[in-house]
């Protein structure tokens, strides 16, 4: 017990110093605009960790530090349990995603920021699906799509996605359109949208279900 609160207090020292020496801005985000990882610091980072403390069963201590500490790596694993979300600690696409979902407001796009993804859409018939969505900002993408629950692995700067995948054309849009066709009838089908923009940073959708019809 004494090694685990000597352990805690370091921690919290850390944190401390790291807030000091790194000069957090004051201005607080609305939304996350790049990964985030253990060790780093920021006004997204508190942010990050603001959303994660709404959820004390998530991030019991509910620390809002600047800080990506070992207390936000074990938050940031059991929200990421609890949605189906490889559990590996750090917000990598998937995750980043599936949080601004999540959280309210705009962000003015800038350079090296993954694409924003919004109003996805999906109609259906019998033995097809029709995926639209928009970016904000030039953007291309793919559909992946599987009737079994997709399994997306986070990398640092993209997405390894279980499943088959359509495409849309080579050109950069903030529209997208995507056509799934040779689907079996009255079936569930899963589904999660893969964009990359011109500078190659990759943003995915919270993944989805579908239904094709009788």
């Amino acid at each position: 017990m004494k090694n685990t609160y000597t352990r805690f207090v370091a921690s919290a020292a850390l944190a401390v110093f790291c807030l000091v020496s790194t000069g957090m801005p004051a201005q607080a985000a609305t939304l996350l605009t790049r990964q985030l990882d253990q060790g780093m610091s920021g006004a997204d980072v508190s942010l990050l960790q603001t959303f994660l403390a709404a959820d004390r069963t998530i991030y019991p201590q509910g620390l809002v530090t600047g800080y990506y500490g070992t207390l936000t790596t074990s938050a940031v694993s059991n929200l990421q349990a609890r949605n189906n979300i490889p559990s590996v600690g750090r917000v990598g696409p998937v995750t980043l995603t599936f949080i601004n979902a999540r959280l309210t407001g705009e962000v003015v796009p800038v350079l090296g920021e993954a694409p924003t993804l919004s109003t996805v859409v999906v109609s259906t018939s019998r033995n097809g699906a029709t995926v639209n969505w928009n970016t904000n900002q030039l953007a291309k993408g793919v559909v992946y799509y599987s009737a079994t629950p997709l399994i997306a692995h986070e990398q640092l700067n993209s997405v390894d996605v279980s499943g088959l995948v359509a495409m849309t054309d080579t050109s950069y849009r903030t529209s997208q359109s995507v056509a799934i066709g040779g689907l079996a009838a009255n079936t569930t089908y899963y589904y999660m949208v893969y964009t990359t923009n011109q500078n190659g940073y990759v943003s995915v959708s919270v993944p989805g279900q579908f239904y094709t019809t009788n």
